[in-house]
């Protein structure tokens, strides 16, 4: 049975306190709570960089990562969403994690597939982006099972390499 999720958007307070690593202060003000992993030092530099975005364009808060919540089990269970708003060609690239403890359920999948289709009622969306490391198997058969086809290659200095793959928005 796959979960059903949401993607919940954060606010910047949100996005600072989890970059901060506090997460009391995140649990004050995100609309679901969070667990430790969250606040800990795997995802604080993803919290900084969208801390630094929202607060130089607030209006992308409403596109970039937010919580994968499990509404059945009212439970945080990962983080998702778009690296930003539509570019001027209409491409969106998203990212998405799932908690250690949580991973083999289903919620890659299910975070995948609401970001696909919030970018398929997007009017502005024409092009939606994954970049994958090579070495992540488990993501390169997710995302080629729903269109999405390699077609290069970037070097991130955090990240490292990563394979790019490109769907059309609405072929989900």
């Amino acid at each position: 049975m796959r979960p059903e999720v949401r993607i919940v958007h954060l606010t910047g307070p949100a996005f600072d306190a989890l970059a901060r690593g506090d997460l009391a202060a995140a649990n004050a003000v995100s609309p679901v709570p969070v667990s430790a992993y969250f606040a800990g030092p795997d995802w604080r530099g993803v919290w900084q960089m969208r801390s630094r975005q929202v607060e130089e364009d607030p209006a992308s808060a409403a596109w970039v990562t937010g919580v994968i919540w499990d509404e059945l089990r009212q439970l945080a269970v990962g983080r998702a969403g778009y690296h930003g708003p539509p570019d001027p060609s209409g491409m969106v690239e998203i990212g998405y994690a799932v908690e250690p403890v949580h991973r083999r359920r289903g919620y890659a999948r299910a975070a995948l597939e609401a970001l696909l289709r919030r970018a398929a009622d997007e009017p502005r969306v024409r092009t939606v982006r994954v970049t994958i490391s090579p070495d992540n198997l488990a993501s390169h058969q997710l995302a080629s099972q729903y269109g999405f086809v390699e077609i290069g290659e970037e070097w991130d200095d955090e990240d490292g390499l990563g394979i790019i793959h490109e769907v059309a928005a609405g072929q989900l």
